[in-house]
This record gives structure tokens, C-alpha cells and sequence, in this order.
């Protein structure tokens, strides 16, 4: 997500952060997991650091293009030179002096063709001449071709195509970076689910505690159970106490999480509650397991910046590979010349076409041993064959994940339904137990006992229902559809 574009929805949510911050102080008011997620896309620390990745890459690539353009190009220096070897006063000595002049467009080509286009002119002049002008100038152009070491696309559009690839790896790291806090939140928020449940489970269960107190209070007064009842069921109501503050400590917690997430800088120690909305049972997601391994290589965006690595590190390899060429350049000129002691006339020739001229070479340079490129061209094809072979690698790890991921979505189903049968069971016993205790034939243990079981299997309940609800957010994030789930995208510039 690029700075423009959230700049954009920094402008749509302008409302909704009006309104969050007026439901903060109204309890009726909540916050629900979409608007929790926008927040997060608004202000979240994490993603407002990304964004300036992609915004680098692209003036690196701008960059790179910005080595091809033409620049102008002037030039003026003088110059004096006494001949050495003459035996006479330094005062006497023969003196040359040398005017340079040029103004030239320079570039180079993509191929590696480099140019430049435009006039010089030189005046020499010295005691050989009796101090008189003479303007030799040139006008047309001059070119560079190597015709092996630097030739061709891939040595010269090496530096381009690399900062293409990091410009696409940068927009894949910053779809990642809001992948993950998207999927932050939907965890964070099922934890807070989770850990207000525990609460209102510890006091539930504080209360059945309490009310069994209540009545073997009564039942000693009138001498019908023992001290031993009584103190049994006063230290279980003392230690279900410590379970609620305990449990509310944790909400406070993962509320401070949640504010992290959500872009705050203050965490109060027992601030306000985050207001919540209740999240329903998740839906059944199915999961074909064929299809969505394909849709994880076209989407997640850890393996499609490791294809992109492997271009960058085939475009070293190809430019390395150039490099240990020997060099073979072509140079040579053409154009019109001038020479007149006036250099206005000596440009008037120029212009003219009088005389003509131009020039034909070769430059050659040979290494000795050839070492220094045979190294870079050894090591860029090697780190080339480990991108390419760590990519297949990574396949094999994400067709492990998408499996462990979908496994989690049915084994998470199947904990829904036995834990909503096994409390549905344990409140019978409970009951059961207590009719019995009632009726004299069970005791303060086992119904306190069978208090614990209830609220054990009633937190598991709860556990498993949070559990299914980020199943299914972990299997979004694992084959790369979290956006697409929740209808976000990431624009580019």
C-alpha cells in the first residue's frame, strides 16, 4: 500500500476515526474486526515504515533509467608547454600555448554504443607561429562500441532490470507486511474474544462457588454437614478469585497489543476496555487443496520476491559472465573540420562541409590471468543455481503449510463440535451432581469437582471457537488471499 494510496483512505477513514473516537466513550458503541482492521491500515507503525520501500526502489529505478540519458557537455581549458632540450634563458625558451573549446551531447545506448554529438576546437599557438591564431575545429560525431566486454542488453541493462526487481520485491514486501498485520488483527481480536470469555467463565464458575458456599452455610447452622464442607467450599471461592484476576490481567494485556496494532503509543497498566463487537462462529471454509496451492504461488508474496531474486541474481550472472570477456571496443569519428586563424571562419567551414573527416580504430585490453572475472562470474553462477534451488525449496515449504494450514480448518471443525457436545454433557452433570447433593447422596467435593470440569470444558469451548476463527485467518495468510478476503488491495504508484 503506497503512500498515495493511504494517504487516499487516510482521507476516506477521516469519519470512521471521528466516530471510533466517540464510540471509545460510549459503551453502546463497538469496534468491529473491519473497522479494527482499517484502523490498522491507517495507522499501524509497521506499515507506515514499508511504505517508504517501494517509493526507494522506484527512484532507484528512475535512476537507472537516468544512465542512458543524454547530457551537454562543455569544456574550455588553456593550457602553456615550454619545449625541453633547449640550451638558451628560461625567458627564451619556445613556448606553445593551447586553447581547448567543446560542447558536446553525450550518451550512452542500451546496446553500449556510447556517443557524443557536437563541435570542438582547438588553438595552438606559440613562438613557432609568432603568437598567431589558428583555429582547428571539428564538428560531427564520436562513437565507443565494445564488441565484447560490455556489449549487449544484459551487460548494460544489468543495473536496470536489478532495480526493476527490487522495485517488485518492495511492493511484494509491503503487500506482506499488510498481510500479516491484517492477520495480526483478526488473531489479536479473537484473543481478546477469548480472553473476555475466560473472564466471564472464571466468575461463572466464582459464582456456582459461591452459591454452594451459601447453602452449606445454611446446611451447618442447622448441624446437617460438617466444618470440613463449609472451609472446602470458602478456599474454592477464594481460589476461583484468583483465577478472575488472573483472567482480567490477561484481557488488560492483550488489550495493549490490540492498541499497538491499531497505531497507539499509550498502554495504560488498567486502561479503558477496547470496545468489541462479538465475533459469530466461523463459517465452513472449503478448502481444495489442488487449487489453492496454485493460488498461493500466484499470491503469496514471500515466493513471488524470491522469483524475482532469481532475476536479479540471472542478471548478474549474465553481466559477470560479460565481464570476463576481453576488450574489444570500436572507436571511431566522422564529421567536417576547419582551420583558419578567424574562429568564426573556421566554424564557417565546419558548417560548410569543406573537409571531411573521420577516423577508424580498434582499443583491445587483455587481463593476464583473467582472475577477477573468472571469480565474480563463478560466484554470481552459483548464487544464481542456490536462488533457483532455494525456490523450489520454498514450494516444498508451502505446499507443507497450505496442508498443515488446511489440516488446522478441519481439526478446529471437529473441536467445535465435541467441546459445544462435551459442555452440553457437563452442564447435565453439574446438574445431576448437584440434585444428588441435594438429595444427600453426593458431597461438597464431587460438586465442586464437577464445578472445575465445567468450567474447564466451557473454556475449551471458547478456545476452540477462537481457534477455528484463526485457523481460517492463518490459511487465508498461508496461500496469500488475506486482502482479497476483506476486500483490500494495495495500489502502486
Amino acid at each position: 500500500m503506497t503512500h498515495r494510496s493511504l494517504r487516499s483512505l487516510r482521507f476516506i477513514l477521516l469519519a470512521l476515526v471521528a466516530g471510533l473516537a466517540v464510540s471509545a466513550r460510549a459503551a453502546e458503541q463497538v469496534l468491529t474486526l473491519e473497522e479494527a482492521i482499517r484502523l490498522a491500515l491507517l495507522n499501524n507503525q509497521r506499515i507506515k515504515v514499508s511504505e517508504f520501500s517501494p517509493q526507494i526502489t522506484r527512484a532507484n529505478v528512475l535512476a537507472a533509467y537516468g544512465r542512458f540519458d543524454p547530457a551537454f557537455t562543455f569544456n574550455r581549458s588553456y593550457g602553456e608547454a615550454e619545449t625541453p632540450g633547449v640550451v638558451v634563458p628560461p625567458s627564451l625558451r619556445p613556448v606553445t600555448k593551447t586553447d581547448n573549446y567543446s560542447l558536446t551531447l553525450d550518451g550512452v545506448m542500451p546496446w553500449g554504443l556510447s556517443y557524443s554529438v557536437g563541435t570542438t576546437a582547438v588553438n595552438e599557438r606559440g613562438t613557432f607561429n609568432a603568437f598567431t591564431d589558428s583555429y582547428d575545429t571539428f564538428g560531427g560525431v564520436t562513437v565507443t562500441q565494445p564488441l565484447l566486454r560490455g556489449f549487449g542488453f544484459g551487460a548494460n541493462l544489468a543495473d536496470l532490470r536489478i532495480a526493476k526487481a527490487n522495485r517488485g520485491i518492495s511492493d511484494w514486501q509491503l503487500r506482506q507486511t499488510v498481510i500479516d498485520t491484517v492477520t495480526s488483527v483478526v488473531f489479536t481480536y479473537n484473543n481478546l474474544q477469548e480472553a473476555r470469555a475466560n473472564v466471564r467463565i472464571a466468575r461463572t464458575s466464582r459464582d456456582l462457588a459461591a452459591q454452594l458456599l451459601d447453602e452449606n452455610e445454611k446446611r451447618h447452622r442447622v448441624g446437617s454437614i460438617s466444618d470440613a464442607d463449609v472451609t472446602q467450599a470458602r478456599a474454592r471461592v477464594a481460589n476461583r478469585e484468583e483465577t478472575i484476576l488472573i483472567a482480567e490481567r490477561s484481557v488488560h494485556d492483550v488489550e495493549n497489543v490490540f492498541r499497538q496494532l491499531l497505531g497507539e503509543t499509550k498502554f495504560p497498566l488498567d486502561g479503558p476496555p477496547v470496545p468489541t463487537a462479538e465475533l459469530a462462529p466461523a463459517p465452513d471454509l472449503s478448502v481444495d487443496l489442488g487449487t489453492d496451492l496454485k493460488v498461493a504461488y500466484d499470491l503469496r508474496p514471500d515466493y513471488q520476491a524470491a522469483r524475482l531474486g532469481v532475476v536479479i541474481n540471472r542478471a548478474n550472472s549474465s553481466f559477470a559472465t560479460n565481464q570476463l570477456l576481453p576488450r574489444l571496443d570500436f572507436v571511431g569519428s566522422y564529421g567536417y573540420g576547419g582551420l583558419d586563424p578567424n574562429f568564426s571562419t573556421s566554424r564557417s567551414q565546419v558548417r560548410a562541409e569543406d573537409a571531411r573527416v573521420y577516423s577508424i580504430g580498434m582499443v583491445v585490453r587483455v587481463p593476464l590471468t583473467f582472475a577477477e572475472g573468472r571469480g565474480k562470474a563463478r560466484s554470481a553462477k552459483l548464487t544464481l543455481r542456490q536462488s533457483e534451488a532455494d525456490l523450489v525449496r520454498l514450494e516444498s515449504d508451502i505446499a507443507v503449510s497450505v496442508t498443515a494450514a488446511a489440516g488446522q480448518i478441519a481439526t478446529t471443525r471437529q473441536r467445535v463440535a465435541v467441546t459445544r457436545q462435551a459442555y452440553a454433557l457437563q452442564q447435565q452433570v453439574l446438574e445431576d451432581e448437584q440434585k444428588k447433593y441435594k438429595a444427600g447422596t453426593s458431597s461438597t467435593y464431587f460438586v465442586l469437582q464437577e464445578q472445575e470440569n465445567l468450567a474447564f470444558v466451557q473454556s475449551s469451548y471458547a478456545h476452540a471457537l477462537a481457534d477455528q476463527r484463526r485457523a481460517q485467518a492463518n490459511y487465508d495468510r498461508e496461500i496469500g488471499r488475506t486482502l482479497e478476503r476483506f476486500h483490500l488491495t494495495v495500489a502502486k504508484d
